[in-house]
């Protein structure tokens, strides 16, 4: 069974790959010779996630699946939320998101967060949502090299470490992407696909 992931991003790829059995072959947009941009028009993940997955399956008629991941900082009154890739302007860079972040939080003692990922299935054309959540923290600078996005800054409860210093198993293990996509993965167990 081939199911898209309406991504081009390497990292967030192999994240998923590593997740799902070999009975699912996961595969990208650029795999499928899908090269529009899909607008993130949505106000929450739940709507985003929705977009892209309903695009990518109306020009490919494949089964897909797409997700939308915030990073909700308590202090800042959960964001920069839905705006996470784009927190510092239109350009989805991070290390300008990061800074961003960082000034903001400057001197505020209040480091609760959690990162949140809805992803949106459509399979045998039905839609499913799935939800993953991980609590956490951010640091007042980055620690570690690894992951990407935020993941320098966030270091998740119960760990010592930032996600960008855990090694990509272990992270997939706690991850917000990882338990929506755990909870997909069940969903094809369930129906004996997994």
């Amino acid at each position: 069974m081939k199911l898209i992931f309406a991504t081009n991003n390497a990292h967030k790829l192999e994240e998923v790959r590593q997740i799902f059995s070999a009975k699912i072959e996961i595969v990208s947009l650029k795999d499928v010779g899908f090269l529009d941009d899909i607008e993130e028009t949505g106000s929450t993940l739940d709507e985003n996630a929705i977009i892209k997955a309903r695009a990518v399956y109306s020009e490919a008629g494949i089964d897909c699946f797409a997700d939308d991941t915030g990073l909700e900082v308590e202090a800042l009154d959960a964001r920069p939320g839905v705006y996470s890739a784009r927190y510092a302007g239109d350009g989805h860079n991070f290390e300008a998101n990061i800074d961003k972040l960082l000034a903001e939080l400057n001197g505020i003692e209040n480091r609760k967060a959690r990162f949140r990922t809805v992803v949106c299935l459509i399979f045998s054309g039905e839609e499913h949502l799935f939800e993953g959540i991980v609590e956490g923290e951010i640091l007042l600078s980055r620690q570690g090299k690894g992951g990407f996005g935020y993941d320098s800054v966030f270091r998740p409860i119960g760990q010592n470490v930032s996600f960008a210093e855990m090694a990509s198993d272990a992270k997939n293990a706690i991850s917000h992407r990882g338990r929506a996509m755990e909870n997909m993965r069940r969903y094809f167990q369930r129906h004996d696909y997994q």
